[in-house]
């Protein structure tokens, strides 16, 4: 499907208040990282937050799945990156708690 550039704009918009973000293209998406660690990335006109083990649990109280893709094999499931709720979006305040949540996840992981 790909991503539109009105979602990513929109998403870049509300994740401003960050700090200076830098955008990677891969698998048909883009990562977006703060200084050196990717802490998010868009598929498709989904945002996904990198998660841990403490984080996680919101995510999927919130009814929100895992990002996965499908192979030959069958579909793969990447527990480290979660779909962010769309109510999440329209909030700024809540997104920024949820970004920056989701970036000192990445940075433990470097």
């Amino acid at each position: 499907m790909g991503i539109s550039n009105e979602f990513k704009e929109y998403v870049f918009e509300l994740l401003e208040p960050i700090g200076p973000l830098g955008v990677a293209r891969f698998f048909g998406g883009v990562g977006i990282s703060y200084g050196a660690v990717q802490f998010a990335m868009i598929m498709d006109s989904s945002l996904y937050f990198m998660v841990d083990d403490e984080s996680r649990g919101k995510y999927q109280q919130a009814g929100m799945q895992c990002f996965s893709y499908l192979t030959k094999r069958g579909r793969v499931y990447v527990h480290r990156y979660y779909e962010l709720p769309e109510e999440i979006l329209t909030d700024a305040k809540e997104l920024r708690m949820w970004a920056d949540e989701a970036n000192g996840t990445a940075g433990k992981v470097v």
